[in-house]
């Protein structure tokens, strides 16, 4: 019998000691993991339970079959109610308290389930061949880690992040509003040549204008950090890339939309490079 596959995929469970409980995500493969003994990109993503909804069957398959695009493992991490304490930036919760369990968090994904991933399922062991992606606050949560454990990976990218994510209630009193956690998140971090971004952000991805200049705030808040990391020294464009969907909004089939492109910058087929062994 001849027959076609189109991706190979699983669910399953990790109980994180850190989180203490359980951790629900989703496994895509190309058709080629079975036969293989290489091992694989990774594209980690947060709300992995969105895997339906933002139609990535569909456009991971496409991709796999991307001759342009390196074959590559997608990781879904889904979350549950505990979602607005575990997202944020490690080790500093919001004003509000959200974010709490953010540095947990982190450290699930980076001490539990990576080096899980690396034994069980062939995850590459170069950090430049791992990327972490993720929307709204998951995308804040996906940046912070990537970039306070550049061992770990080589790439965020966040679509509309929560990059408003302060440590007081906005005032007009504070101009360059630095109470937003990733502005000295960065500015205080180290700089790692190695590592690239990737934001994107709608036009109508909200309506809220703060401080009255006519930019919204996703926008300015994205474009704010964007300033805050060429004063590191990353390059814009070049190290830093921005999308900006005419017309798009702050929901999933905005992000759905922008996804491919999205892989296209991840996953570019390196023209002398093979994935490790």
């Amino acid at each position: 019998m001849i027959f076609n596959v189109d991706h190979i995929s699983l669910k399953g469970s990790f109980f994180s000691n850190n989180l203490k409980r359980k951790v629900r995500f989703r496994l895509v493969a190309p058709p080629s993991f079975r036969n293989s003994d290489t091992r694989f990109p990774v594209l980690l993503m947060n709300d992995g339970q969105d895997f339906t909804a933002l139609r990535l069957e569909h456009i991971i398959t496409e991709a796999y079959r991307d001759k342009k695009l390196m074959p590559f493992l997608y990781v879904g991490l889904e979350t549950d109610e505990n979602r607005m304490k575990e997202y944020g930036t490690s080790g500093i919760a919001d004003y509000k308290g959200r974010g709490d369990k953010a540095d947990l968090y982190s450290l699930f994904v980076t001490e539990e389930f990576i080096p899980f991933l690396k034994k069980e399922f062939r995850a590459s062991s170069h950090k430049e061949e791992w990327v972490f992606c993720g929307m709204s606050l998951g995308g804040l949560s996906a940046f912070d880690i990537v970039y306070n454990h550049p061992g770990l990976f080589g790439k965020a990218a966040v679509f509309s992040g929560s990059f408003w994510w302060r440590k007081k209630a906005y005032t007009r009193k504070d101009p360059e509003d630095r109470s937003r956690i990733v502005l000295d998140m960065v500015k205080e971090g180290d700089y790692s040549p190695h590592l690239s971004f990737w934001f994107m952000c709608g036009t109508h991805d909200e309506k809220a204008d703060r401080n009255h200049n006519g930019v919204i705030d996703s926008i300015d808040d994205t474009m704010d950090l964007i300033k805050e990391l060429q004063l590191k020294g990353y390059t814009y464009p070049g190290k830093i890339s921005y999308v900006e969907i005419p017309g798009g909004k702050h929901d999933l089939p905005t992000w759905s939309g922008v996804f491919p492109l999205f892989l296209k910058w991840a996953f570019p087929k390196k023209i002398s490079s093979a994935v490790d062994q």
